[in-house]
């Protein structure tokens, strides 16, 4: 699988299938972005008509095509595709990535075993079909008709569904998430979730992968994949069709049979995989996770300038499993010291709205130093005294300060105030501090989502 794999992912030459000159063909955006997308690869045109696309030759068969093909996007409609892909087969072509639609997910099951019938007589892996194609940005890699991509990073984002990789896309566009790949999975007729992940296991430029499925084709062997991958590196999964409504709409849109969703909780629980309840829960916790540093215990300090985001943040600890540490009389005293008389100490430390920047230096400097806190949960309001980038700049002093004692525990934020919180929480995320403006709940769920891959990792 990994030499197969490293083939697709990182092609040395592409074929691309029903290519056009013509502007709104998908066999035109998938040159487009082959090429705009700065891939360095030989790229191949194959159309029977043309003699140009693009400035490259064209070949009237991938078979006249000289030396090898690893890769051959199709753009070409469903009833062709069986006869291309027998001359790929013949080509020993690696990898057939199959935008087509019209196979399982519109009844056509024939169609489908035929072309996985042709897979597996010549050895070529089918990704879909049914997909937008994928990227692996670190070869520079934009075999899709979506947009050319060009975000770098280390999370790995895979779809079932096209619109849910164009969600991906913009997601890391906006958040400057940067990725390492994003893979359409479509209909799964071979390459499914664990053939990815047996890729990205081994490769360095991915340090987290999340997975949108709307079923998995061999749930066996996704457990014993994940169990050893998650060990290693944090598996994000958002299942949709956990409904029953959710599970009829699966099955029309790429023939997923979306299965018992107790079964998929359980699988998930025992397999070390974080998850996701949501698309945006997905993309935070593929965004945020990497961030934090892995916490040494399950100890978590709240420490608030607003009684009410402290009540907000202890429900959000427990529904994410987060253990608020009880605080000791000699800790509950060093915190008395920093805090207005009529503040409270104990778990949340509320320093109350109107203190000024150093009350919180001096808390989350404390936080920080004690050995027995393992995480903190900051939430700031936004007053005149200490105002949104006065805050987040000096939570960014206190953190490297720290670090450069060799000193670093998970620390995320929730901002409320006016739109001047929204600048402040970008500036804490880009240094470290996962921060949100107006919401509670997501800090705390990307940091129990950290504990989460951590206790299941045997990190704790």
């Amino acid at each position: 699988i990994v030499r197969q794999m490293n083939r697709i992912m990182k092609p040395k030459s592409v074929a691309v299938i029903g290519a056009s000159a013509e502007t709104g063909k998908i066999g035109n955006s998938v040159m487009k972005n082959l090429i705009n997308g700065g891939y360095k690869g030989e790229i191949y045109p194959i159309h029977p008509k043309a003699d140009e696309i693009m400035g490259k030759k064209v070949y009237k068969s991938i078979k006249d095509v000289p030396g090898e093909v690893d890769i051959a996007v199709f753009a070409i409609p469903a009833n062709f595709v069986a006869a291309a892909l027998t001359e790929c087969g013949e080509k020993k072509v690696v990898g057939a990535i199959l935008i087509p639609s019209g196979y399982a997910e519109t009844g056509n099951m024939k169609g489908q075993e035929e072309i996985q019938a042709i897979g597996q007589k010549y050895g070529v892996r089918l990704m879909g079909p049914n997909i937008y194609g994928f990227y692996y940005t670190h070869a520079n890699l934009c075999a899709t008709f979506c947009t050319a991509y060009d975000v770098k990073g280390s999370a790995a984002l895979s779809s079932q569904s096209g619109g849910i990789g164009m969600a991906i896309i913009g997601f890391s566009r906006s958040a400057k998430m940067g990725v390492s790949a994003i893979v359409g999975l479509g209909n799964k007729s071979d390459i499914d979730e664990d053939d990815l992940l047996t890729f990205f296991e081994q490769d360095d430029n991915t340090q987290i992968i999340a997975q949108h499925c709307e079923d998995l084709k061999d749930g066996r062997a996704f457990a014993e994949v994940a169990k050893r991958v998650s060990k290693k590196k944090p598996i994000v999964v958002l299942k949709a069709g956990r409904t029953s409504a959710g599970a009829k709409a699966a099955s029309s849109h790429t023939g997923a049979l979306a299965g018992n969703d107790k079964i998929y909780e359980d699988v998930f629980n025992q397999s070390g995989v974080i998850r996701a309840r949501s698309l945006r829960d997905m993309l935070e916790f593929a965004r945020g996770i990497p961030v934090l540093p892995t916490p040494k215990g399950e100890n978590v300090v709240i420490i608030t300038g607003a009684g009410g985001s402290g009540v907000l943040l202890s429900d959000a600890c427990i529904d994410n499993k987060l253990s608020l540490m009880q605080i000791p009389p000699d800790l509950d005293a060093a915190f008395r010291k920093f805090i207005p008389p009529f503040g409270a100490a104990g778990n949340p430390v509320d320093i109350t709205g109107g203190e000024p920047p150093i009350t919180y230096v001096n808390t989350v400097k404390l936080g920080l130093e004690d050995p027995r806190i393992h995480s903190l949960i900051l939430g700031y309001w936004h007053t005149i005294v200490t105002p949104p980038m006065v805050f987040a700049r000096n939570m960014v002093e206190v953190k490297n300060a720290m670090k450069a004692k060799g000193i670093e525990k998970p620390i995320v934020a929730s901002l409320a105030g006016d739109i001047e919180v929204e600048e402040a929480a970008d500036y804490l995320y880009q240094n470290g501090i996962v921060a949100y403006a107006y919401s509670t709940e997501i800090p705390v769920a990307v940091l129990g989502a950290k504990y989460k891959w951590a206790r299941g990792a045997g990190l704790l």
